[in-house]
């Protein structure tokens, strides 16, 4: 008889065990976090792009060595190490980094855990980055992911696949290059701002965004962080063209992105109240890196305007980082990894800010809210 009750306690205990676990497995008993991996899609450029434009024809790429020594290889990716993008997903516990589209190896069940369509020299408008030829512009990112969806669909049905969609993170990071590699490009700049006034250029580009943000959700997309456009005026490039300048950051360009980023916030708050269900989130990284560039060494850096890979330039900003570049003594300390992207170190410090940071940095609420949501 004893033993019998001894079992029956025994199976009461590892029932209310594994119900426990279950829900420990599905959250935190605060309530604050959700272990539920979700799927992770990624849009922009080069800031984010993870090695699509190694697969086509283009100047804009980074699988080559010195990118990537922090990395163990080079990837794709523009920096030394890990992209915004890498680190949001790892410290959210999403899982393994979205792999590149055109990767010839995604393709099957690894696309349920998300999906990188990102491309350096890619933008807004269809015509920005053509002096790199080929590039995935926003269009054809979106044209991709219709491409993923539609396999999804496929591989598990359209009420399965609808669920994974809806309930997946999405970040999209795009209109720096269409500054840089399109109104500001040199020899082009003159023509394209005596034709296009500063703010009809913008409006363009927000027109052309909103039709581009309304697709994503059109396919699916509910949880979507927007990021704007950072200082561009303050990147090794950007001071090296720009001489007169100084010791500061290059005037127009910050202008013309602070302009931008006004429209955009409109935009996104728009969608979030015009699209049922919405998530539509506004991440303001222009706040967050002009903190990190006006307190760098607050933050552990010791270079807060020169590239770490570097080749000619008073900021090392006017040759692509490459096998004949060289390099900074650590690059830890370095905020700049070339003339154009952040450092590994730097886009730690801009991760953590959008993940867990206040609705100044990221409203109305940061990744990890979002991913809760």
């Amino acid at each position: 008889m004893g033993n019998f009750q001894n079992q029956q306690k025994l199976k009461i205990f590892l029932m209310i065990y594994i119900f426990y676990s279950s829900i420990h497995s599905k959250c935190r008993c605060n309530g604050e976090e959700k272990n539920e991996k979700i799927a992770n899609f990624v849009f922009g450029d080069s800031i984010v792009d993870v090695g699509n434009n190694n697969y086509i024809l283009s100047l804009s790429k980074a699988n080559y060595v010195p990118n990537g020594i922090d990395f163990g290889m080079p990837t794709g990716r523009f920096t030394n190490g890990r992209t915004i993008v890498d680190i949001i997903g790892h410290e959210l516990g999403l899982g393994a980094f979205p792999p590149p589209y055109l990767a010839p190896t995604t393709k099957g069940s690894v696309i349920l855990q998300g999906v990188n369509y990102a491309s350096g020299a890619g933008g807004i408008l269809n015509e920005t980055g053509v002096l790199f030829g080929g590039r995935l512009n926003m269009d054809a990112q979106l044209d991709n992911f219709a491409n993923t969806r539609q396999d999804m669909v496929d591989m598990i049905g359209e009420e399965e696949a609808m669920k994974v969609l809806n309930k997946a993170l999405y970040s999209v990071t795009m209109g720096s290059n269409d500054f840089i590699n399109n109104y500001l490009t040199p020899g082009f700049s003159k023509l394209e701002q005596h034709l296009v006034t500063p703010q009809a250029f913008i409006n363009s580009m927000i027109d052309k965004f909103r039709l581009q943000l309304t697709r994503l959700y059109n396919m699916g997309a509910r949880k979507i962080v927007v990021v704007n456009i950072g200082p561009i005026g303050c990147i090794p490039y950007q001071r090296d063209i720009n001489p007169t300048a100084g010791n500061d950051c290059v005037a127009f360009p910050n202008q013309l992105a602070q302009a931008f980023n006004t429209e955009l916030k409109t935009l996104v708050n728009h969608l979030r109240t015009d699209l049922p269900d919405s998530i539509f989130v506004y991440a303001d990284s222009y706040r967050v890196f002009t903190h990190l560039l006006d307190n760098y060494q607050s933050y552990g850096f010791e270079n807060g305007d020169s590239a770490c890979c570097y080749g000619s330039g008073r900021f090392g900003g006017l040759i692509p980082c490459g096998p004949t570049s060289k390099l900074c003594y650590d690059r830890s300390k370095y905020v700049f990894w070339d003339p154009y992207h952040p450092s590994d170190a730097a886009n730690l410090v801009i991760a953590k800010r959008l993940i867990d940071g206040d609705t100044n940095d990221i409203s109305p609420i940061n990744f990890r809210q979002l991913v809760n949501s």
